[in-house]
């Protein structure tokens, strides 16, 4: 077996992604864009587009498909396009245009003239931060909470008393997913209803939304989605797209591909929030941490839909201190709307805390990894729940071993014209699981299909399925089927969270014992052929006493074309007795140059922990695109939002976003101990940890490199340049 199941399929083009599905009769949308960031659409002009070659429908808030909102238990309420006049950003979906070509829907799209009734926009984060609402709560923990030591009244109390305190406020630009795979989707109706093609994280939770939308009965509504072109949370809730089409394909009678523009994606989806975040900690002289502060604001749209929980997916947790204190606040803003981002919360939070964590090492002339080592945390403050298992400190050693830290200078070096820094930085992300459903068939020919709705959107799941399927019917991997993205399958939940491979995974250990025991039933059942016998079961094959026979051979023999079993898992008592996190420590090494301030990074390395490792090179992959991605957030990503609300850089030639020549050497490491207390499988999430921390470490090491200490991302030239 390769060591991606979809390797062949996608390198020879093989693999069909949403939009590649067509069908007799197709016809294709087309969104159009609002281009106020506030007000009310007071006219919409479409006879012009309504006469437009090859149009057979225009649909807009005068004339719009019905769509109801749907609310999930799992992502709330999602918002649907079209049904009401209200615009609060630059860039919404307002009108939809249907033609027999893309090209004749785009041009009939142009042709459609808006008239609003504009009001004043809201577009800064720092302008709002004096009127900020309240987060609400996150992670189970409301928006300010303080964890005091006996006898102190106040976090303010505890800095106070602390012999070194740093202080200091650090901001993160929005960003957006880029995924390879703009949102799309192909709506067909039938006999027995809709069936959508769509890239997202999890078949069963659109089907679901589309559903709720469009009335139809859960039953009739078919989402499929085998391949995805990369979401990293930018597609868990159902796309514009996809309502769209499914809501036109059903007026029309006609099947419906609607595809956004790359320019579409930037507002027409989500993205990630820009935060502000103000921390302190107070420290002893031998860097002992006494008191820690964390206060966050972040960015959201005027639905309030969305908040990125930086204080509390960071501070809350990372640090042994007796006095803790986070907070964190919102601001709604007439900006697209924003959503989970690879390691929402951990991503910018770490960047702030972990800047103001190497400021102190610095403060106290300490080295930055004895720092960190010397408040290695043994349990969240204020919880009784240790870690099940955590071995950060061995990572930190490894790491400094295989980087080379022990050369670091406190002032950095030069090398000709380039100054050269090392930067490190903390790693954590918590350990999940979601309830997950997997089915088990045997099969007469000796193989096995492992089947799931949970999604694979660049992750590796669809081989985790077949490496722990195999392991656990005791077969070789390539005797595995496996099969997901389809919600006709048993719910696998979403792709999301750094979940799939332990949720799932521990669905296919119970699906699997289900199975084998059901196998032995049979065999053993009167009138098999191990009647009344005493059997087993080992490497795909039924034993009793000399005699053998395989799964398949047995089904043969009992002329049955198959044996179906399912198996679910879901979090339990184990969140009762443990807290569940997967750690890592990173290094960086960034060049300078002396005169035009060109940053360079110049080599990686991060090690981590994060239970079993079932497909070594799969998660080799993941580790390096988060670490990856953490360098494009430190020194390439930032959208730009204008004062009227419009992205100054919403496309792929202005937005940044790291190429080859950008990367450099990159080493991963994994201290592997499996974490049988989380699940079953041994294995803790790791898709995400790879960016958390990052952009610290090139922040960190950019700092040793130059003396600058920037508390941006991402970081600019000009913010390196001599003053004098």
């Amino acid at each position: 077996m390769s060591s991606r199941v979809d390797g062949p399929l996608k390198v020879t083009g093989r693999a069909e992604y949403g939009a590649d599905h067509t069908f007799p009769g197709l016809v294709h949308g087309y969104v159009v864009l609002s281009t106020i960031a506030h007000g009310e659409i007071d006219t919409m002009d479409v006879t012009a587009a309504k006469g437009a070659p090859g149009v057979i429908g225009v649909y807009t808030p005068f004339d719009p498909l019905e769509l109801r909102t749907p609310t999930t238990p799992f992502m709330g309420e999602t918002w649907v396009p079209l049904q009401d006049k209200e615009v609060t950003y630059y860039g919404q979906p307002i009108g939809f245009v249907v033609a027999e070509t893309y090209e004749q829907a785009r041009d009939a799209a142009m042709l459609v003239e808006v008239s609003y009734l504009t009001r004043p926009a809201r577009t800064s984060l720092q302008e709002g931060l004096a009127s900020a609402e309240d987060a609400p709560e996150s992670r189970g923990v409301p928006s300010a909470l303080a964890v005091l030591a006996e006898g102190v009244e106040s976090i303010e109390d505890a800095l106070a008393e602390s012999p070194v305190v740093v202080e200091a406020t650090y901001t993160t630009a929005p960003q957006h997913h880029a995924a390879m795979e703009p949102h799309s989707a192909v709506a067909v109706w039938g006999p027995e209803g809709l069936t959508v093609h769509s890239g997202n994280q999890g078949s069963n939770l659109q089907a679901a939304e589309l559903a709720m939308a469009l009335g139809a009965e859960p039953s009739e509504v078919h989402a499929v989605n085998p391949f995805v072109g990369g979401a990293f949370g930018g597609k868990g809730r159902t796309s514009t797209p996809a309502f769209l089409a499914a809501a036109a394909a059903r007026v029309l009678g006609r099947p419906v591909k609607a595809v956004l523009s790359r320019e579409q994606v930037f507002t027409a989806t989500a993205g990630r929030a820009a935060t502000v975040q103000k921390i302190a900690l107070g420290a002893e002289h031998d860097g002992t941490l006494n008191a820690l502060r964390h206060d966050s604001w972040c960015s959201t749209p005027m639905d309030r839909s969305f908040v990125e929980p930086t204080s509390h997916g960071t501070s809350r947790e990372w640090y042994a201190t007796r006095n803790l204190a986070i907070s964190q606040k919102m601001v709604p803003l007439n900006i697209p709307p924003t959503t989970f981002m690879r390691a929402p919360g951990e991503a910018p939070g770490s960047f702030a805390l972990e800047s103001a964590i190497d400021e102190l090492a610095v403060t106290l002339g300490m080295d930055p990894i004895e720092l960190r080592q010397r408040n290695n945390s043994t349990a969240p403050p204020g919880k009784d729940l240790q870690w099940s298992s955590k071995h950060l400190d061995e990572c930190f050693r490894i790491g400094a071993a295989r980087f080379g830290w022990a050369e670091r200078a406190p002032q950095g070096r030069t090398d000709g014209d380039w100054l050269v820094g090392m930067g490190t930085a903390t790693a954590m992300f918590p350990a999940l699981r979601f309830p997950a459903t997997v089915g088990i068939t045997l099969l007469p020919d000796d193989t096995a299909v492992v089947a799931t709705s949970g999604a694979d959107p660049g992750t590796g799941l669809l081989t985790v399925l077949s490496l722990v399927g195999g392991e656990s019917l005791d077969i070789p991997s390539d005797r595995v089927l496996p099969r997901l993205g389809d919600s006709a399958l048993p719910p696998g939940g979403m792709s999301g969270g750094s979940t799939a491979t332990a949720s799932t995974g521990t669905a296919i250990m119970v699906a699997a014992a289900s199975a084998i025991d059901e196998l032995l039933a049979l065999a053993s059942a009167p009138g098999a052929p191990f009647d009344g016998m005493d059997v087993s079961y080992a490497d795909g094959r039924v034993l009793a006493g000399d005699r053998t026979m395989s799964f398949g051979e047995l089904l043969r023999a009992l002329d049955r074309p198959s044996l179906s079993v399912t198996g679910s898992s879901a979090p339990g008592e184990e969140l009762t007795k443990h807290s569940f996190s997967s750690f890592g420590a990173q290094f960086c090494e960034v060049r300078v140059h002396k005169w035009t301030r060109e940053i360079r990074v110049s080599r990686m390395l991060g090690v981590f922990d994060a239970g079993r490792i079932i497909n070594p090179v799969a998660a080799r992959s993941q580790i390096l695109g988060g670490m990856i991605w953490g360098v494009s957030a430190a020194l390439h990503e930032g959208l730009e939002v204008e004062e009227n609300g419009r992205l100054a850089n919403g496309d792929l030639a202005s937005y940044l976003i790291p190429v080859n020549a950008d990367v450099p050497e990159v080493d991963v490491h994994f201290v592997e101990y499996p974490d049988t207390l989380h699940n079953s499988v041994g294995a803790k999430g790791l898709g995400e940890i790879g960016i958390v921390g990052m952009a610290a470490a090139v922040a960190n090491a950019v700092h040793n490199a130059t003396g600058i200490r920037v508390r941006h991302i991402p970081i600019l030239i000009e913010d390196l340049l001599d003053e004098s």
